[in-house]
């Protein structure tokens, strides 16, 4: 293997690249390891948060490696780390036909995504789930309202955020002809779903009155 002693610019390179490395490691610690390989020498630079267990001077295994001058980045590709764990890579090429260079080798460790979408796959399944009792929910009027509610927001194509105060009384009076406002307190639980004034949802409803 060619061992090679750099100077000048190219030590300054190294040296940003290095800076670039750890700031990577760091806002994405602990699941990012930064590898800076040295491409004429051959060998591993620089490791930032080392999860794969090399160390400098170990050989990149660059022995076939070219440089695609319209591609100096390559990836996001998956690998198999030394722990059975996944990792995502993308490889960052800074040298040109003249100058090697060094890659910039960004791994993420997708495991703890992994585990966490198996933990949300796994509260989340509908398998476990059992119908409504029918006894209990028949006059569930909260629920009814809610499930009208969205679908009204669904069918307008908007948010209950995003409301604005026309089509606020829109719904307020479209739930009315649906008799959302049978239930004792269905006025107050509408207002407040609305971040409406009580006096504002039965304003509305006294304008639907007049029509």
């Amino acid at each position: 293997m060619k061992m090679v002693n750099k100077h000048g610019p190219d030590n300054a390179q190294l040296s940003l690249l290095k800076s670039v490395a750890d700031g990577i490691a760091a806002l994405f610690f602990p699941s990012v390891e930064v590898v800076i390989h040295d491409v004429e020498a051959g060998t591993v630079a620089y490791i930032a948060n080392n999860l794969s267990k090399r160390k400098p001077g170990d050989d990149a295994g660059l022995d076939d490696f070219q440089q695609d001058k319209l591609a100096p980045v390559s990836g996001p590709y998956e690998k198999l780390n030394w722990d059975g764990k996944k990792m995502r890579s993308v490889t960052i090429a800074t040298g040109d036909d003249k100058t090697p260079g060094y890659l910039l080798c960004i791994n993420l460790c997708t495991a703890v995504f992994e585990d966490a979408r198996n933990a949300l796959d796994m509260f989340l399944s509908v398998t476990r789930l059992q119908p409504q009792p029918e006894q209990l929910f028949r006059d569930d009027w909260q629920e009814n309202i809610n499930t009208f509610l969205h679908e009204w927001i669904r069918r307008e194509g908007t948010s209950l955020s995003a409301l604005t105060r026309e089509q606020k009384k829109n719904l307020v009076q479209s739930m009315h002809s649906q008799g959302a406002f049978r239930a004792k307190n269905a006025a107050d639980y509408i207002a407040g779903v609305l971040s409406l004034g009580r006096t504002t949802v039965y304003k509305y409803l006294r304008e639907l009155k007049k029509q």
